[in-house]
């Protein structure tokens, strides 16, 4: 269906790739860009002949930031400065303020990249960054896989940096390894960075640059927690979700309150679907979507919703069928490795089938909900 809505929209691009010089077109249905970027594309270290330079990148997508991660600095900027880019003219800024964003201990057993990054935004807007780079250093760094440093870094607007980056270091070039870089050009990679003092040894506090401001997390001090009811940044912990939740019912309106009268908190709508009696209340699911570019290119995230799954069916759950169900992977990359793991069977009898790749609900494209619903 793509390809028959935007069939000249493609062959233009085609056509774009063999008339310019160093340019590449990733074909539609491969995953988010952003991801693809990170296990593909991104270089870290130019060799243009024989003169090396760092890698860098915008984009017209705000998690651009994602990249980051992997020690490329990229930020989001419009569409108009992209296509001046893309045409070889220079852009400029100017020089922002860099925070320095100092992790410390290891996380505990049971918390996700997710839970760090939702501490980190709380924390950052907090502090207050728009505008402002951010650089993460410190021993807890060496802790976090590239998975997890890019899931940090696809979130910076959340955080409202503009930028959210990782030095390269060990791990940086484990990954490149991982994903089948070329093995002289890595070699090269780490040999220039390390010649020009930019690559990092996050356990030794020597190397940590000077910065405009400094402020410090505890990895370990990290609870497992979601954000809500409505904005990224108030994060709750999952031991208080329900309590938290019950408040902002009542609450004055506003993000984090719905001003429902106390004699409306329990109120509950009936209706018929497919056969079948149910009923809402305030806070009932109806979209459940394993989606976006920040979680659904973390293996350790995607394989404990996997695991998840498996438990729940082994335990007779299923979900309710007017729940909107869907699961968009960042790239083929993670429906392979949750077929080869042997969960892909219990998240589709969940209704969690592969959709496609791409950002899908987290942009609004889930689909009508069922008119009951609604």
């Amino acid at each position: 269906l793509e390809f028959e809505r935007n069939k000249e929209r493609f062959e233009f691009l085609k056509w774009g790739s063999q008339a310019f010089h160093n340019m590449r077109i990733i074909p539609p249905g491969s995953g988010i860009v952003h991801q693809v970027n990170l296990e593909y594309l991104a270089r870290v270290v130019f060799d243009q002949n024989g003169y090396y330079y760092p890698d860098s990148l915008v984009g017209t997508d705000s998690h651009t930031t994602m990249i980051d991660g992997l020690g490329v600095l990229g930020w989001g900027v419009g569409g108009i400065e992209a296509e001046a880019v893309m045409l070889g003219q220079p852009i400029s800024m100017v020089l922002p303020e860099v925070i320095g964003y100092k992790m410390v201990g290891n996380p505990q057993p049971l918390v996700t990249s997710t839970d760090i990054v939702l501490t980190v935004t709380k924390h950052l807007r907090q502090v207050g960054v728009v505008g402002k780079f951010v650089e993460f250093f410190g021993p807890g760094v060496a802790q976090l896989s590239i998975a997890d440093r890019a899931t940090i870094a696809n979130m910076c607007p959340e955080y409202g940096a503009t930028a959210a980056f990782f030095p390269v270091d060990e791990v940086s070039i484990r990954y490149l390894i991982q994903t089948g870089r070329d093995e002289e050009k890595i070699k090269h990679i780490k040999d220039y960075l390390v010649a020009v003092g930019m690559f990092r040894d996050f356990s030794n506090s020597s190397q940590d640059p000077d910065f405009t401001q400094i402020v410090e997390l505890d990895l370990h001090t990290v609870v497992p927690c979601c954000s809500g009811p409505k904005r990224p940044q108030d994060k709750v912990g999952v031991s208080e979700m329900k309590e938290d939740f019950e408040t902002c019912l009542g609450a004055k309106q506003g993000f984090k309150g719905f001003q429902i009268a106390p004699d409306r908190h329990s109120d509950r709508v009936k209706f018929v679907h497919n056969g079948g009696n149910f009923e809402l209340t305030h806070g009932s699911v109806v979209i459940a979507a394993i989606t976006s570019c920040t979680n659904t290119s973390n293996p350790s995230v995607m394989l404990g919703a996997g695991l998840l799954a498996k438990k729940a069916v082994d335990a007779g759950l299923t979900v309710k069928p007017y729940i909107k169900t869907s699961l968009s992977p960042g790239s083929g990359v993670v429906t392979y490795y949750l077929r080869e793991s042997g969960v892909m069977p219990y998240l589709a009898q969940l209704g969690f089938d592969v959709v496609g790749y791409g950002c899908m609900t987290c942009i609004g494209n889930s689909g009508p909900l069922p008119d009951p619903v609604v």
